[in-house]
């Protein structure tokens, strides 16, 4: 394999894994012997000090890790410090009014209501903590029952969930109708 592009993959491959690898393991990735792909390490590793980046590579017995470089980490806790924003796309926020008001309430009772799979929604409202797995159905299959959590009631500004506000009949069947159009551009796709 071309150096650049080892060093390309060993990167890649350190930055994903987030911890320490073995440096036989990423000799055999490369498909170097254990004394090429050190070699290769260390390069990396002398790039990232006199590059003025913000990573380092560190040794740790017979493995490597990418780490943030020490001088770096009163930026990492300016943003770690800054509160998270939500974006949640109309499909994110009909499925979180379902549960919502609908708690607890399995993934095909949401179905069943917007018409569609909510399977994406679901999973990036468990990403934000807007809700969590409160338990299993006593049904066949033991589905999740999902419902809101904490974070869900201080990013909405109220204090439970009898004070939202109560839904209009009206808004309702504009709710079902958005839902049921949206399943049929699914269907048309």
């Amino acid at each position: 394999m071309e150096r650049a592009k080892a060093k390309a993959v060993l990167e890649a491959i350190l930055f994903t894994m987030g911890e320490s690898v073995e440096i036989s393991r990423l000799a055999d990735v490369i498909e170097e012997d254990k004394k090429v792909t050190k070699e290769i390490l260390m390069e990396m590793k002398e790039e990232y000090q006199t590059e003025n980046r913000g990573i380092e590579l560190i040794e740790l017995d017979n493995s490597v890790q990418l780490c943030t470089k020490n001088d770096m980490y009163e930026y990492l806790i300016k943003i770690a410090k800054t509160p998270r924003q939500y974006v949640l796309s109309d499909t994110v926020l009909e499925t979180l009014s379902i549960i919502a008001y609908k708690q607890p309430v399995t993934k095909l009772d949401i179905e069943r209501i917007r018409g569609v799979s909510c399977d994406f929604a679901v999973n990036k409202l468990l990403d934000f903590d807007l809700i969590r797995e409160i338990g299993r159905m006593d049904a066949p299959g033991r589905p999740m029952l999902f419902g809101t959590t904490e974070q869900f009631l201080r990013s909405f500004g109220v204090k439970s969930l009898e004070e939202l506000p109560e839904l209009n009949p009206v808004q309702l069947e504009e709710f079902k109708e958005q839902a049921e159009a949206e399943a049929r551009q699914v269907v048309n796709i």
